[in-house]
């Protein structure tokens, strides 16, 4: 039976004054950060990490700015130089430069903070279900999901289950609902409501606008480091034809096809998701 490993919550803070809280999964030698996607959490990596901290690797799990736990800006600063920046920060935390897996939000955020930077912030990169250019179709229905309730919340965790599952119909939908309180919260108006800032998807347009695909194909170009992408095998938002694009971009790139999993790949198809990602982080340990 494998070992059973709990977490330890840990914080970092970031350049302008925020707190990220964190949790650290295991203590091996080598340290790999876990960024989750937009409107995810830490949580998002819960099983992953496990895995990897029983493999002997030390994993974060990471819940970024305006999100899960971590603090919201006062301002709203959500920009995605904000994000990049906090990787970076987070990165030259540690002694040497750690191995980044990241999601979505966390891909771009990982991709320009290295790709953008001259100096080694870190050791491996993977991106998860993400590339310089994404179907927009995709990326839009994200965005309407995010958007759709981020002011009027749910009045039952039974209403917010539903409307998960109407997302992610390939989904089962579960029978106990408590894990849903870790992407929630229960305001004094007794409504439940996503855990992020709803500033963080207020202008999606911008938001859009913000993460350029001539800026992070220049970012993917720069990538000098062991770089994995592994995709979901029924993405919306990264195709086979965009995925061979960023290959080409990226030629030490490993690629991986998880089957059966949409744009959440951890989530959906935790073990084969872990299975291929590592082998890969063994090798660059």
């Amino acid at each position: 039976m494998p070992t059973i490993i709990a977490p330890v919550a840990i914080s970092f803070p970031t350049d302008d004054g925020l707190t990220l809280t964190a949790d650290r999964w295991g203590e091996g030698e080598r340290v790999v950060l876990l960024f989750h996607g937009g409107g995810q959490t830490r949580h998002a990596w819960g099983g992953a990490a496990e895995r990897l901290a029983q493999a002997g690797w030390c994993a974060y799990t990471i819940d970024q700015r305006g999100h899960g736990e971590s603090d919201w800006h006062p301002d709203g600063a959500y920009e995605i130089d904000r994000f990049a920046e906090d990787v970076r920060g987070i990165c030259r935390s540690f002694p040497t430069p750690p191995a980044v897996v990241g999601a979505s939000l966390g891909g771009i955020s990982s991709l320009i903070a290295q790709g953008e930077c001259d100096e080694t912030v870190l050791s491996a990169l993977v991106l998860v279900d993400i590339t310089p250019r994404v179907e927009k179709a995709g990326v839009e229905r994200i965005i309407n999901f995010m958007a759709a309730r981020a002011e009027t919340g749910f009045a039952t965790l039974e209403d917010c289950a539903d409307y998960v599952a109407s997302y992610l119909p390939h989904r089962k939908r579960p029978k106990d609902l408590s894990g849903l309180m870790k992407n929630l919260r229960l305001r004094d108006d007794g409504r439940y409501y996503w855990h992020w800032d709803p500033r963080f998807v207020t202008d999606a347009e911008r938001r859009m606008e913000d993460r350029d695909p001539e800026r992070m194909i220049a970012a993917a170009r720069r990538l000098r480091c062991p770089t994995m992408l592994v995709r979901g095998g029924s993405s919306d938002l990264v195709s086979e034809e965009v995925a061979r694009e960023f290959l080409d971009l990226v030629p030490q790139a490993e690629f991986a096809d998880v089957a059966g999993a949409g744009h959440m790949v951890a989530g959906d198809k935790n073990d084969a998701f872990t299975d291929a990602v590592l082998p890969f982080l063994t090798k660059n340990r």
